[in-house]
């Protein structure tokens, strides 16, 4: 019996056990050619433990993610994550890996040596060891482990609590925000009756976006500005519960002097909160003066650029 440290598990145990896993066995022929056809890591199939699904995620050449080098990499992965997510469910679990010695019909087992349950939850669905054993040992004839290029790995999982967590969110903010450019042409201005128009949509952040232009105004503009707002084209789209903080620019533009009007603000997006912008953007006798260049041949331009910085969501 032997132990070592692991950066997945606290510590390992080794033991010998003449008794076959219970829950799954995995067989693997002509072991040598995954790594001779590039394959890095194999999942194998599902099956039933404690009432949840499970499968193995074996790297024949340890888990180069995790810098492993020199040992083969095991990992139990509970199958069905949207279960936890869905429900704030945890579970808790006893599990040991077996290693088939070939040779002398008995197995080689591999857990935790407190004999800790882990926890498989929304954040962390898959437990293991990076270490499983060192390559030199699963490839030295004497140990059994590897005969005719043949090798045969087992599991077995007990369930030992179950609980249901609280809510929980997901913050994700981008190193390079996700920027995106909408120009939008209104013509035949001054014979709009509309209370308020919308823009084609435009795609930005995984979602799309509009303009909407109130040529008389709109709340505390009304009848004295033009209002200009950015707006989600269907709020419903998010996920419940989720939001992005966008930062963005609005510009009527000057199509004489380029002399811009704009406006910049960030706000956080959500179903509840669907548009952002400005009730008194540009006065109407300013938007309407020959000069300013805002409405020209009865033409108006309208610029938005859309930045997404982040993005919460409910997990």
């Amino acid at each position: 019996m032997a132990t070592l440290v692991s950066d997945n598990l606290d510590e390992v145990e080794r033991s010998i056990s003449d008794t076959a896993p219970c829950h799954y066995i995995l067989k693997i022929q002509s072991f040598s050619l995954l790594s001779k056809n590039g394959i890095e890591k194999y999942e194998s199939g599902e099956f039933q433990a404690g009432g949840y699904k499970w499968k193995l995620v074996l790297y024949p050449n340890g888990n180069r993610s995790r810098n492993v080098k020199e040992h083969l990499s095991l990992y139990l992965v509970f199958v069905d994550v949207s279960s936890l997510f869905r429900h704030g469910l945890e579970v808790h679990a006893d599990f040991r890996f077996f290693l088939l010695d070939q040779s002398k019909d008995n197995y080689l087992v591999v857990h935790d040596a407190k004999e800790k349950s882990r926890r498989f939850h929304r954040l962390k669905h898959q437990w293991g060891f990076d270490q499983l054993i060192p390559i030199r040992s699963f490839n030295d004839i004497s140990n059994g482990y590897l005969l005719d290029d043949t090798c045969v790995f087992g599991a077995e999982v007990f369930i030992t609590k179950e609980t249901s967590s609280g809510r929980a969110e997901c913050l994700s903010v981008m190193k390079d925000g996700i920027s995106c450019k909408h120009v939008w042409k209104i013509e035949n201005f001054s014979k709009l009756e509309s209370e308020y128009l919308e823009s084609q949509a435009f795609f930005s952040g995984d979602q799309n976006w509009k303009i909407q232009l109130y040529p008389k105004g709109r709340r505390h503009g009304s009848g004295t500005h033009i209002s200009l707002y950015l707006a989600l084209e269907d709020p419903v789209t998010l996920t419940a519960g989720s939001k992005m903080f966008v930062e963005f620019t609005l510009r009527v533009l000057d199509q004489m002097q380029s002399r811009h009007i704009a406006g910049k603000v960030s706000h956080w997006f959500s179903e509840s909160s669907p548009e952002s912008g400005w009730a008194k953007f540009v006065s109407l006798p300013y938007f309407h003066h020959t000069g300013a260049g805002c409405l020209v041949k009865d033409i108006c331009m309208v610029e938005a650029e859309v930045i997404v910085h982040a993005v919460a969501s409910i997990l």
